[in-house]
């Protein structure tokens, strides 16, 4: 009598979460993630050979969807990333940082999304900021959600962050190589930063998949505090050099628009350096960004002059002065905010028939 071949069950999605220094954060994440209101998934944890103890807290969950993966040495977000893909099992996967959460619903609106969007490989979500202390502020990152083309992609990056997208696994499919050990990768494991938009960029540019993204904030974004200049420095580099790659498959894409989607770099940047209480740096990429392509100011006039406003006070002004003054603004913006959300999700509930 032959022996019964053991079947492995398919999932709907797969989430794949990095694990490195982040024993301050991984609890929430991982627990995020077990509490979603749709169950049909794994969670496979990639142990990036963390120092700390974040690998003994993942190890205290005790869920049979946990399935945690080491790496031999340190090898960076990209190629853990690409680690947990190789292992998805999902029709769907889902990408999460550790150090960030998401809302119970998050998996089952984007289930809910690409299984009525058969065009759509990336689905992405709204996110709302946390502070560093893990403290929800009132103010959400508010991209386009539809009608994204490779250009727009490129100068503003709708999806924000590693924490808001699900994909399809058939859109990886499209876009993967082989490193030099012969390995499967996505991600671009030359990256250590910008691997997320080179990816995207990679899809929307060489494929035929669209990206949507969802009008509820189902992603919980921490802000870090990066504090150096130099991180700065390095995070603009490592854009540049995602730029130079793109050359190669996006010529004419790169040639037309280049200049633009690094003045909305440059612009990102400079509120970067606002978030690290660095006015200097602040107002030195803001003009960076001015004189690099001086239509983002017509094209997105009140986002810019918002950054010089609060790049400029937060260089001229005392920091309690100052503090003040942002905490009175994201107040009035949260509001704002909270509003144009709550009113494309009853508008969307209405177009499906909810």
């Amino acid at each position: 009598m032959q022996p019964q071949q053991r079947t492995i069950k398919p999932l709907t999605v797969s989430v794949v979460m990095p694990i490195y220094n982040v024993e301050a954060f991984v609890t929430q994440a991982i627990s995020s993630v077990l509490a979603q209101t749709f169950t049909d998934f794994e969670l496979l944890l990639i142990n990036d050979c963390s120092p700390d103890n974040s690998l003994q807290l993942c190890q205290q969950f005790d869920d049979p969807r946990i399935s945690i993966i080491n790496h031999c040495h340190n090898q960076g977000l990209s190629a853990a990333r690409n680690t947990g893909i190789r292992h998805a099992r999902g029709k769907y996967v889902a990408f999460i940082d550790s150090d960030d959460m998401w809302h119970s619903e998050k998996l089952q609106q984007h289930v809910n999304h690409l299984d009525a969007a058969p065009e759509v490989g990336i689905s992405f979500s709204r996110s709302l900021f946390m502070e560093f202390n893990g403290e929800k502020t009132p103010f959400f990152q508010m991209p386009k959600l539809n009608s994204i083309d490779a250009k727009h992609l490129l100068c503003r990056n709708p999806v924000g962050n590693g924490s808001a997208p699900v994909l399809r696994r058939e859109t990886l499919t499209d876009i993967q190589y082989r490193n030099l050990d012969g390995q499967q990768c996505y991600f671009d494991e030359n990256f250590r930063q910008s691997e997320d938009i080179e990816c995207w960029f990679r899809i929307i540019s060489t494929t035929h998949w669209q990206i949507e993204g969802l009008p509820a904030a189902l992603t919980f974004y921490r802000l870090n505090q990066q504090g150096l200049s130099a991180d700065l420095n390095k995070q603009y580099a490592s854009w540049e050099k995602m730029i130079e790659k793109a050359r190669g498959y996006a010529p004419t894409l790169l040639k037309q628009y280049e200049n633009k989607a690094r003045a909305y770099q440059l612009r990102y940047i400079a509120r970067q350096a606002i978030r690290n209480k660095n006015g200097q740096q602040a107002v030195k990429y803001f003009h960076l960004a001015i004189k690099t392509s001086p239509s983002i100011l017509q094209a997105e006039t009140g986002r810019t002059l918002a950054t010089m406003a609060a790049a400029y006070s937060l260089k001229l002004l005392p920091l309690a002065i100052y503090n003040q003054i942002e905490s009175m603004a994201q107040s009035l913006l949260g509001r704002v905010q909270k509003a144009q959300i709550n009113k494309e999700l009853i508008g969307s509930q209405f177009n499906s028939g909810v």
